[in-house]
């Protein structure tokens, strides 16, 4: 008895082994599958019918044949991979496999509802998909927005314009709505003949030239800006993204050390200042030219005269030296420093220069007075005994 219990145990989980459900067993190859997306579509009496088609294996790689079956008379059908007519495309194991199947009827095709058959013949196995077709007489507004240079780029203060097409593929005319967003650090506007507009009318069949204008509200950094662009009516919608790329600029702060514009010189003779050169924008600035607009007769000179890079956020000392004419009077000028970097607008900054007379000069007139004096005294001493 005691030898039977085991052998009991045995069977039964055997039982129970067999009678667990088939998905947990290893899937079965299914080999050659064709198929689309949309496999029944909706087409006008005028249109010509694409269907895009995908097959894959699970077995061995082949070489499958194609053929439509079931063509209406006075179809034609074709089918399109690589840019070229194929009448068969190679499939690999776990690789689908593309092809466009192009229906053409025939001018005087009539509305109804029609089924075609694609027939994907492999080495082993034949596959047939069915597809569907309702072509009616007149479709409702179909919207397209396309555009040659969906991407554009240039500088913060730059208004990017976007030309784009609005087509009405359909048979019917529609009044299109029209919803630009680029968020909240650009403004838009929608153009349509120079003039801005929220709506338009667009025929059946034809097609409007629309600009949308992109400007950004104040400095911004440096990057990549989506902008959406909605076309909407009763019966359609069509949408594009678009791009601005916007370029970092250099914007340049000139001061002192102190941050003070303002110094004292000597009239005739050589006072060094120091200038601060400071890049607050969004791009390293990039030979930085130094100049200056002085009084006349004044010289002023830079070391060094030129910066080859300031990077973001950082800044570079440069002494100019400044010459006041030799007969300067003693009093107040105004002297204007220049900052221009290759790529990018000039900064220019006013500083206050005292020019005080040399001491030297004012002991020689302190000497002649009193000579003057002096001689005065003389003079006044001998003729006044007379």
């Amino acid at each position: 008895m005691k030898r039977l219990v085991p052998l009991l145990l045995v069977l039964s989980a055997l039982s129970l082994l067999a009678a667990l459900p088939a998905q947990a067993q290893e899937p079965q190859p299914q080999g050659l599958q064709v198929w689309t997306r949309y496999p029944s579509l909706v087409v006008g009496t005028k249109d010509t019918i694409s269907f895009g088609l995908t097959l894959s294996t699970d077995g061995e790689a082949e070489t499958v044949h194609l053929a439509v079956r079931d063509l209406p008379d006075g179809w034609d059908a074709t089918f399109r991979g690589g840019g070229n007519i194929v009448q068969a495309v190679y499939v690999a194991p776990n690789a689908d496999a593309s092809v466009t199947l192009r229906l053409e009827p025939p001018q005087d095709v009539q509305a109804g509802s029609y089924t075609v058959t694609v027939e994907a013949r492999g080495a082993a196995k034949t596959v047939r998909f069915p597809l569907e077709l309702t072509i009616k007489e007149k479709l409702p507004p179909k919207l397209q927005l396309s555009s040659e240079l969906p991407t554009l780029r240039g500088a913060p203060n730059t208004t990017f314009r976007y030309s784009l097409r609005l087509k009405n593929t359909g048979d019917e005319d529609a009044t299109v709505n029209l919803v630009a967003d680029a968020g909240a650090l650009f403004t838009v506007r929608t153009l349509y003949s120079g003039k801005e507009v929220t709506s338009l009318p667009v025929e059946a069949g034809s097609t409007k030239s629309l600009s949308i204008e992109v400007k950004a509200v104040g400095d911004i950094p440096a990057g990549e800006y989506p902008i959406s662009v909605q076309a909407q009516s009763d019966a359609a919608q069509a949408e594009i993204s678009l791009t601005a790329q916007v370029t970092g600029r250099p914007q340049l702060d000139i001061t002192t050390p102190e941050g003070r514009l303002s110094a004292q010189a000597t009239a005739g003779k050589e006072t060094p200042v120091k200038v601060v050169v400071r890049n607050n924008g969004t791009a390293p600035a990039r030979d930085v030219e130094l100049s200056s607009s002085t009084p006349t007769g004044w010289k002023v000179t830079f070391e060094p005269q030129k910066i080859s890079e300031i990077p973001v956020g950082q800044e570079v000392e440069v002494t100019a030296s400044i010459l006041p004419a030799e007969k300067a009077l003693a009093g107040d000028y105004m002297l204007t420093v220049r900052a221009k970097p290759s790529e990018g607008a000039a900064k220019s900054a006013d500083f206050r220069i005292t020019v005080t007379t040399s001491t030297l000069w004012g002991l020689a007139g302190v000497a002649l007075i009193a000579v003057a004096v002096l001689v005065v005294g003389m003079a006044v001493a001998r003729f006044g005994r007379r």
